[in-house]
């Protein structure tokens, strides 16, 4: 894979910053990274080539092009685009070294299996931040007639033919709609998935697909319709503008009480960010046609009580962040985490920084505190990572983070963006 991306895979770095100042002006979104990983995967399912453009140039992209380069695909990056020919795709067993490391990489199983007839994909990895099982992937690829044993840590899927069915999941799960939604395109007949995820990642990979001549609707509903095809035609696609970057920008502009410009973004997708900013006393508001601006409150920063939960919902993935946001607002908040059991682990971070948290379960209770002092902390996964980036902007004094590995994962060029908006702070060796 042709990128600059493989320079970013450092762990002997730091990000130093110097806190307590002041943020102005607009910062751009890249393209989102979880509907890239996932587009990624679903490209498998063309037989020519692809070309996906605004793809954020990522740690996580770099490896997904190496599983896919591993299957006998040709991966090239080019500012921003990604060319992918998938004309050779011949090989089945995805490497354990990058599946192991990244969770989105098991995706290749539901193309894989459709278009060679047989997968064999290791067990996931990623964050440590809870165990996100396999199981509805394994009983949806079942249900749609293939044979699944799970052997030595490696899931062995094998289907003659794939059989459109009906499916019920137990638990909405971005992933498993997102796998069992690609394996249906080229099944025979018609699949219908329930209790299917509704997040705008689970549509920009049904339009990715669509665009290739896939017949699916109702996605971004409870219920997603796929009639299979023969076969999947080239395409080009741009992906859409990332929801959790724009949100970890807009409470950049929060915990410095300042005044940013995010854009592009898709309003509708920051619904519940825009509406808790507003709740806790800053100006979060749409500024048309792609824009959203952050801005001090006339009064005072009120803590409230967040739940996570799917699409609609809260999303986990600023969970870390809003908690870093509410160390400094006045009075109590209680944040419940109920998608994934282990992403709590920033809270010993943030309390090195100053803050008054206490954890009882998945749930964390917050008291406001006047300021944070700046310390020197770990990053122990994606978005915890970015909370501490956040804590750090309001600290007061310097705050040094380790563990950039974790940043580097989701966020691409992180410190210049804030450096543009006049933040102090730079990575330097360790």
């Amino acid at each position: 894979m042709t990128t600059q991306v493989g320079e970013l895979l450092t762990t002997d770095s730091v990000l130093r910053i110097r806190g307590g100042v002041l943020l102005r002006g607009e910062v751009g979104v890249n393209g989102a990274k979880n509907s890239a990983l996932a587009i990624m995967a679903g490209a498998l399912l063309c037989s020519q080539e692809c070309r996906i453009r605004n793809v954020p140039n990522l740690v996580d992209v770099h490896r997904m092009g190496q599983v896919l380069t591993a299957l006998g695909v040709k991966v090239r990056y080019d500012r921003g685009a990604l060319e992918l020919d998938v004309t050779h795709l011949h090989r089945s067993l995805a490497p354990y070294e990058i599946v192991s490391q990244l969770r989105a990489s098991f995706f290749v199983i539901g193309p894989l299996l459709a278009r060679l007839g047989v997968a064999r994909v290791p067990m996931p990895g990623g964050c440590a931040i809870g165990a996100r099982p396999v199981e509805l992937h394994v009983r949806g690829l079942q249900a749609l007639g293939a044979v699944v044993q799970i052997e030595h840590g490696m899931v062995h899927a094998y289907a003659r033919k794939l059989k459109g069915a009906n499916i019920y999941l137990d638990y909405p799960s971005v992933g498993a709609t997102e796998t069992l939604m690609m394996a249906a395109t080229l099944a025979e007949g018609e699949t219908v998935i329930e209790n299917a995820a509704q997040e705008p990642e689970v549509v920009d990979l049904a339009n990715f697909c669509r665009s290739m001549g896939a017949k699916i609707r109702g996605a971004g509903t409870k219920t997603i319709t796929v009639v299979g095809v023969p076969r999947l035609h080239t395409t080009e696609y741009s992906i859409i503008p990332d929801r959790i970057e724009a949100g970890t920008f807009m409470v950049a502009a929060a915990i410095t009480r300042s005044d940013v410009l995010i854009t592009p973004v898709i309003p509708e997708h920051l619904t519940p960010v825009i509406a808790k900013l507003n709740e806790i006393g800053f100006q979060a508001t749409v500024e048309a046609p792609n824009g959203v601006r952050v801005q001090p409150g006339a009064g005072v920063y009120q803590g409230t009580d967040i739940e996570t939960l799917p699409f609609p919902g809260f999303p986990t993935d600023m969970q870390a962040q809003f908690m870093a946001l509410l160390t400094l607002s006045e009075g109590s908040s209680v944040v419940t985490e109920t998608v994934f059991e282990n992403r709590l682990r920033h809270v010993a971070e943030l309390q090195r920084l100053g803050a008054n948290i206490r954890v009882k379960g998945n749930h964390a209770v917050i008291q406001g505190v006047p300021f944070l002092s700046g310390a020197p902390v770990t990053a122990t996964d994606l978005r915890a990572s970015a909370a501490l980036v956040l804590a750090g902007l309001a600290a007061q004094g310097e705050t040094v983070i380790s563990g950039l590995h974790h940043l580097d994962r989701g966020y691409e060029r992180l410190e210049e963006k804030l450096r543009s908006l006049g933040a102090d702070l730079v990575r330097v060796a360790a």
